[in-house]
């Protein structure tokens, strides 16, 4: 009976894992076959031929879209936002380590932007722009509204992180004569070094194809998500779904890299 049972979960959680994957991946998967359509192709099923041409005709000039511009402006921004959320998390996971007088109240205060609509939040930091007479940019109006979206999730990391970390550590090498920062530079950021990097990756790509929270805080220069968007209304040919492929296969090269170097990293602990 027992086995009757298990038989029975495991099927509904293997239909249910089924649909999750076909969900996610099918619309990839069909953005992927159709950018290779031929020089004739459109942007349905079936293919019209099999070519290149729509990746080669992503990079030269196009009528509509500033594709070179807007992947540069994402990947600039979202190496800011990588860095600042990585140092950001790190130092107020080293704060909350002691208590302190406040320490409820600004915790809360800092993973509030979470429940909070995301539009809300680019509506409010655009209007608030215009009203002290600044004009909204991508570096400067949407790199504070990307912060406010992964600085929480780098912060509540590194709370978990530091919850399992052993003051043990830190008391053998101050024993062993070690000042603070020493302690810190030897001990502490080589054992959570493959933390902080899933801080970074996550900073990265939050911000990476984050939408709502730029769409009024980019100004004049459209990031790359907003720039796709803008296509969907306007191009008619499967250079956007070349677009999405390069951008995709992108993607999965920065976490493929990241992952590589916390595996390069622990092995190399590991061996220490």
């Amino acid at each position: 009976m027992h086995a009757d049972k298990r038989g029975r979960e495991f099927y509904i959680l293997a239909v249910f894992f089924g649909l999750f994957v076909l969900f996610l991946y099918g619309p990839l998967s069909a953005i992927l076959i159709l950018s290779f359509q031929g020089p004739n192709g459109g942007l349905t099923f079936p293919l019209n031929g099999v070519s290149l041409h729509w990746f080669v005709n992503l990079f030269e000039k196009q009528a509509v879209g500033d594709f070179g511009g807007s992947f540069r402006r994402s990947l600039f921004l979202g190496i800011a936002v990588m860095a600042v959320t990585v140092l950001v998390a790190l130092l107020a996971g080293l704060a909350f380590r002691r208590k302190f007088a406040g320490a409820t109240a600004l915790f809360y205060l800092s993973v509030a932007s979470l429940v909070v609509p995301s539009i809300i939040i680019s509506l409010g930091i655009g209007v608030l722009f215009q009203q002290i007479g600044l004009q909204p940019a991508w570096y400067s109006s949407a790199f504070g509204a990307h912060l406010t979206w992964t600085l929480p999730f780098g912060v509540l990391i590194m709370f978990a992180v530091f919850n399992r970390f052993s003051p043990a550590y830190e008391e053998a090498a101050r024993d062993l004569g070690a000042s603070s920062w020493q302690t810190f530079a030897h001990v502490v950021l080589p054992m959570i070094a493959p933390s902080l990097i899933g801080v970074g990756l996550f900073g990265f790509t939050l911000s990476y194809d984050e939408f709502a929270r730029t769409l009024m805080t980019s100004g004049t220069y459209n990031t790359l998500p907003l720039e796709i968007y803008g296509m969907t209304t306007n191009v008619t040919t499967p250079v956007l779904y070349a677009l999405g492929t390069v951008t995709t296969v992108f993607s999965f090269l920065v976490i493929a890299g990241t992952l590589g170097l916390i595996v390069v990293m622990n092995r190399r602990r590991a061996r220490g």
